[in-house]
């Protein structure tokens, strides 16, 4: 069952996102970027993650001047999101506003690697 009190806190921060955060979910959104459908402030757990997609199961955090010394909490959260199986990516405010398509390209699945015949090249 799901919290109310983090649901209310994940309404809050969807209506007031960081500029980083409105920048990022720009290029997310409507599955504009590869197809992939991301929800935005999304509860999991005990934790609203900044951006989650189911397919591929991944969590982009975009970490801002008030994570500093918060490190060890980061990395728990960090844990338990990968233990539900999703793959974690953490940016700087700074990444996403001075490296858009750095960012983005560091969040696009990666294409499996090419299926080898088990004759080798001559088959």
């Amino acid at each position: 069952m799901r919290d109310p009190e983090l649901t209310q806190r994940a309404k809050a921060m969807r209506r007031e996102p960081t500029e980083p955060e409105r920048i990022l979910w720009l290029a997310l959104r409507a599955k504009r970027f590869e197809g992939m459908k991301f929800r935005r402030q999304k509860v999991i757990g005990p934790y609203i993650a900044d951006f989650a997609s189911r397919a591929p199961m991944l969590v982009v955090e975009v970490d801002g001047d008030t994570h500093g010394g918060r490190e060890a909490e980061d990395a728990a959260r960090s844990v338990y999101l990968e233990r539900q199986g999703y793959r974690v990516i953490r940016f700087t405010n700074a990444d996403v506003m001075q490296n858009l398509e750095g960012v983005l390209m560091a969040i696009a699945p990666t294409p499996p690697l090419p299926t080898l015949s088990p004759e080798g090249e001559r088959a």
